[in-house]
């Protein structure tokens, strides 16, 4: 299990890398909100539709295998379609692993607003995380849940995927419009901030409801603005690739860290009051970072 996730990791981060880097070389910076609110759209029906897709499967072997079969054909049509510049042979510099691995380093002296880019989308990502990781067990031991966790899970689940498709597009299009990144990212932050902290100090059912549509709101905001913001502060055309790797490390790294760092907090820590506080407190401060990116309106 452990060798299949992380090639599958691998595999969907690569990918992922790939397609975010298409869009600063193909489309222009007054598209690029609208362009960040479709690609949080695809992200959020590609998750609807796996879960239906597994669940239709019938059993844990057939919805892996339902699952793989679709990545791949999913593939196709952007192999088909898009028609990127390749370099010649001749302009391409020769593979060198010392500048390959020199490359995941940039610096954030020589590049202050990608570094503070990359550590806003850091704490803003690890705020969302375990805001929604921890769900199942704030339903069962704080909240008391009386069905089905799980079901109450999935309830939330579809609540935030609502109100964040509300949002993801139509703020990605303003922000184009009004030419203003920043002003966006830091509102939603505080969107953001707002759940998590209901999460802390309404522990019911209906606060959950609450706070799921709150934050829901907030993060589809999040998503579109913010990758357009990344895309106009990348340090050279040439590496925009290498440099969007590089970003999906804020949004990897999250997910991992999060069971990490909540699991003492709601053992010795104070529990999920404290727990979600902390959310609210992360989501807060990648806000107020924000203001620290120079180069973008």
């Amino acid at each position: 299990m452990i060798a299949g996730w992380c090639l599958v990791q691998l595999a969907l981060n690569a990918a992922f890398a790939a397609l975010t880097a298409a869009v600063p070389d193909q489309v222009r910076p007054r598209w690029r909100g609208m362009v960040g609110g479709w690609l949080g759209v695809s992200q959020v029906v590609g998750i609807l539709v796996g879960t239906a897709l597994a669940t239709v499967a019938g059993g844990i072997t057939a919805g892996y295998l339902a699952c793989a079969g679709f990545s791949v054909l999913a593939a196709v049509p952007y192999v088909l379609m898009r028609r990127d510049s390749a370099l010649a042979p001749a302009a391409r510099p020769a593979f060198r692993w010392r500048t390959f691995l020199a490359g995941f380093w940039i610096d954030p002296r020589r590049h202050p607003d990608f570094g503070w880019a990359w550590l806003t989308r850091f704490l803003m990502n690890l705020s969302y995380s375990i805001s929604t990781m921890y769900l199942l067990y704030y339903l069962t031991d704080a909240v008391r849940y009386e069905g089905d966790a799980d079901t109450g899970v999935l309830i939330l689940t579809a609540l935030n995927a609502l109100t964040l498709l509300s949002t993801v597009v139509i703020s990605g299009i303003r922000s184009d419009r009004s030419g203003r990144r920043k002003s966006y990212v830091i509102r939603s932050g505080l969107v953001i901030a707002a759940a998590t902290l209901l999460l802390a100090v309404w522990q019911t059912w209906t606060g959950a409801v609450v706070a799921s549509l709150v934050l829901g709101l907030g993060f589809g905001v999040y998503t579109a603005v913010d990758f357009a913001l990344l895309t106009d502060v990348l340090p050279t055309a040439e590496d925009r690739g290498r440099d969007l790797g590089v970003i999906n490390i804020a949004n990897a790294l999250p997910q991992v860290l999060a069971p990490v760092i909540a699991a003492p907090v709601v053992t010795h820590l104070g529990g999920y009051a404290a727990l979600y506080a902390l959310a609210g407190g992360l989501a807060l401060v990648g806000s107020i970072l924000v203001r620290r990116i120079r180069s973008v309106l």
